[in-house]
């Protein structure tokens, strides 16, 4: 199986703002949504007590986090000791497989932040005004707003290194400062009783989106003599090898094919996916037809389209593509080979590229690059470096098109 990275968002604030308590209640609101909730308590002080009633993590986990991590200087739940303190990425690294991560605590982890500043603590009064000053002063977000803070007396220290930082994506508060001084920022604000309009932000934008993971089987080819899907494979067919890679990520599973009839020994050999044979939209076939049919038939929001000739399709290249993709609203995440862009080991945004595809199709265009040419797409590229470094043995854009080419590639394959 692999680990699929969960995306992580954190809630900050100062001492007795109501993280807990927003914490509490958006875990609720999120899986009362159906979404696998994980989350995090972070502790700057040393040592802390878990599990019993009133406590942070007792909390978290009755609201229905599936997975809750609390972390200290020198300690961690679950129950560990570490050198230091951990850092809040490898934290979230360890709890793969959530649809999202919340973090309570740890301003300085990287992470997407909502920010929470309280009328009823006189720290969080003394940040709004700090921030409020700052914004009209024109600093950038990002400032730690220290000349802002100057003269703010006990609250100096709190200040300084709890303003407001550039990760900041959300403010919750109740405060008119903090208010104004977002709204100069354009930064979304939400008041403490919005927990379901905030879990709607928090979907929207941060959530694992979930992947249709599409094998294009096309039908006979000419050169193999028969179909590429059936082509035995060390002897198996093909097209079983390649369910069996990428099925770990696959939110469904989808083959486009125009010869369903033969490929129905797939349902028996994996009795436990929901495969869908789906057939190709087109008459014609061609590359730009193909990922329309994937599109049309994908019914997650993310669409990753692999060939069913790459023998060493990888699994791991289509998280890190999802991961980059949430990160920078692309609409295509396509790996760059010495030839240039490999569309069919791609990921599509389903909602831009159908409607590109189609734009393009009706323009008489046939080829793939016709896709990321011309229509608008924000295309992103996924560098040979960057490929390599998520699948360091390499070779997930061979695919076999020829009697040899199969030959070849089973003669120097070691199993994996």
């Amino acid at each position: 199986m692999i680990n699929v990275p969960s995306p992580a968002v954190a809630i900050v604030g100062r001492h007795n703002s109501g993280k807990t308590t927003l914490v509490e209640k958006l875990i609720a609101e999120l899986v009362s949504r159906g979404l696998d909730v994980g989350s995090v308590k972070h502790h700057s002080h040393k040592g802390f007590d878990i599990d019993y009633p009133g406590k942070d993590s007792y909390r978290h986990r009755a609201a229905g986090a599936s997975e809750t991590v609390i972390a200290a200087p020198g300690q961690m739940a679950r129950i560990k000791t570490v050198e230091g303190e951990m850092e809040c990425r490898d934290i979230v690294r360890s709890m793969p497989g959530h649809d999202i991560v919340l973090v309570e605590g740890y301003r300085k982890s990287g992470l997407p932040t909502i920010e929470i500043m309280r009328s009823g603590n006189p720290a969080d009064v003394a940040v709004a005004e700090a921030f409020a000053k700052g914004a009209k002063n024109g600093a950038s977000l990002g400032t730690d707003f220290i000349q802002a803070s100057r003269g703010q007396g006990a609250y100096q220290a709190d200040l300084e290194s709890k303003m407001p930082r550039a990760s900041t994506v959300a403010i919750v508060t109740d405060i008119p400062q903090a208010e104004e001084a977002a709204d100069i920022y354009g930064i979304p604000v939400f008041g403490f009783d919005d927990v379901e309009k905030l879990g709607d932000f928090l979907q929207e934008d941060y959530t694992r989106h979930c992947v249709s993971v599409v094998i294009q089987a096309g039908g006979e080819s000419r050169r193999m003599g028969r179909s590429k899907a059936t082509v035995p494979f060390r002897g198996k067919p093909l097209i079983g090898r390649l369910i069996a890679r990428l099925a770990p990520v696959a939110d469904e599973l989808i083959v486009t094919t125009n010869e369903a009839e033969n490929l129905q020994f797939l349902h028996e050999e994996f009795p436990h996916l929901d495969i869908r044979l789906v057939p190709d939209v087109h008459e014609q076939r061609g590359a730009l037809r193909g990922l329309n049919t994937a599109f049309s038939a994908a019914r997650f929001p993310y669409v990753a389209v692999v060939a069913c000739d790459m023998v060493f399709a990888s699994p791991s290249l289509i998280v890190a593509e999802a991961v980059r993709m949430s990160q920078t609203k692309a609409d295509i995440v396509v790996p760059v080979n010495r030839y240039g862009f490999e569309p069919f080991h791609a990921l599509y945004r389903r909602s831009a590229c159908l409607a590109a595809s189609n734009r393009a199709l009706a323009d008489g265009c046939v080829r793939a690059q016709d896709l990321f040419d011309g229509q608008g797409l924000e295309v992103l590229e996924f560098t040979r470096e960057e490929v390599i470094e998520v699948e360091p043995r390499g070779g997930c854009f061979v695919n076999v098109n020829t009697p040899e080419d199969l030959k070849r590639v089973e003669e120097t394959f070691f199993g994996e």
